[in-house]
């Protein structure tokens, strides 16, 4: 009974340890999440802060730093890979991007996979990492990994900061940095894959000593000295005005970087400004040479419009002196019928001079209308009345004519 009991009472023990140490592992895990996403948004800060002074490239801590914290981030809980022998391999987080971001359009995965120089996974991983920020694009390779939720689960265990509500947060974290122009050599030591990177926390821990603190930092910097040798004396303690001295050098030449950045931006943005003004004057010039020819078209349209409208004139006039020479002919062939033999010779007479003057007239407005005038329908009913009454008043002439009388 008492081994029974002291059974149990280990079981109970047994248990209740377990409980805790699954308590305590998920909260190292929560700690050790909160912990990278915390440091990789100091060290996005970091770096937006020094492109403003110069360029990133492969020799800026600030770079190396961000480099190897998104390294263990995209690292952290990832799964090893099985061998046909049932052992687990470890693996490189390049070979979750190289499957997860397949969808990214204009993805440089084909063109990093091809690198003749980069051999092992975790170089191949480095340098995507600095292909991705010079083609301002990691934030989108990122959100689109995540979005791939079965890949995701399948490379990574439970647990993993991909996995989890901190994953959103990185993607917008990264965001920030297409703002930054990157200048990375891909053939130099920091794309070696032999070696774990690993990430310097001393840029972010900042210790605030609080009001009630006994003694201030100098005093402790005194004691420490005091206490390494006893012939230290106050004067061989300087370190804060050192450090005062190299800050203030810092400042000066950060704010000397700023004035030559902005020097070279306004030479920049002067240049452009002559360029665009030489556009511009061009572009005017030849706004001018097309509103010339807009004038001169339209100048030769209205010519021609006008010789249009004075051809149609003309064409008219001539339509209807033909119609009025046409009804003129048709009252002479009625008249005609309605006349002596005799007559009708002299009217013969009188349309073949009428047909001659039709057919030697010129076709022009103005004899048209002259012709019109003298062939007019009253000219000639006046002309054949009046030969009408000579005609009727001839017989009686001829009779009491003295040479005409019979002998």
């Amino acid at each position: 009974m008492a081994s029974r009991s002291l059974g149990g009472l280990s079981v109970s023990r047994g248990g209740g340890g377990g409980g805790g140490k699954k308590s305590l592992s998920a909260r190292n895990a929560a700690v050790e999440r909160r912990n990278l996403i915390t440091v990789c948004r100091f060290s996005v800060k970091t770096l937006i802060d020094r492109s403003c002074f110069e360029t990133i490239d492969d020799s800026s801590p600030e770079f190396n730093n961000f480099a190897a914290i998104l390294e263990q981030i995209l690292s952290h809980r990832l799964k090893g890979q099985v061998t046909w022998f049932g052992y687990e391999s470890p693996r490189s987080f390049w070979d979750y991007i190289r499957v997860a971001c397949r969808k990214v359009s204009q993805n440089c995965i084909c063109s990093i996979e091809n690198m003749e120089n980069v051999s092992s996974s975790r170089a191949k991983g480095r340098a995507w990492i600095r292909v991705a920020l010079m083609e301002k694009h990691l934030s989108e390779y990122i959100s689109t990994a995540l979005r791939d939720f079965k890949t995701t689960r399948r490379f990574y265990e439970d647990g993993a900061i991909v996995l989890g509500e901190e994953a959103n947060m990185l993607a917008g974290m990264l965001l920030g940095l297409n703002a930054i122009d990157f200048s990375f050599c891909l053939k130099g030591e920091g794309l070696d894959g032999s070696f774990p990177a690993v990430i310097d926390y001393t840029p972010y821990l900042k210790y605030i000593q609080s009001s009630d603190s006994i003694s201030s930092d100098e005093e402790e910097l005194r004691t420490l000295g005091s206490s390494g040798s006893e012939s230290s004396t106050p004067e061989n303690v300087g370190p804060p005005f050192l450090m005062d001295e190299n800050s203030w050098f810092n400042k000066c030449k950060r704010v000397k970087q700023k004035y030559q950045l902005t020097l070279e931006q306004k030479g920049y943005l002067e240049e452009l400004l002559r360029l665009r003004e030489n556009q511009l004057s061009e572009s005017v010039s030849q706004n001018k040479i097309l509103l010339q020819r807009i004038e001169d078209s339209d100048l030769a349209h209205k010519l021609e419009k006008e010789q249009l409208e004075y051809i149609i004139v003309e064409l008219q006039d001539q339509l209807k002196s033909y119609q009025s020479l046409d009804q003129l002919s048709a009252e002479v062939s009625l008249s005609q019928t309605s006349l002596d033999p005799g007559q009708l010779q002299e009217g013969d007479g009188k349309q073949d001079t009428l047909n001659l003057m039709s057919e030697g007239k010129e076709d022009t407005p103005s004899l048209l209308g002259l012709c019109g005038s003298l062939t007019s329908v009253a000219s000639y009913k006046s002309l054949t009345s009046l030969k009408s009454n000579d005609y009727l008043a001839s017989p009686t002439t001829e009779m009491t004519s003295p040479g005409l009388t019979p002998s």
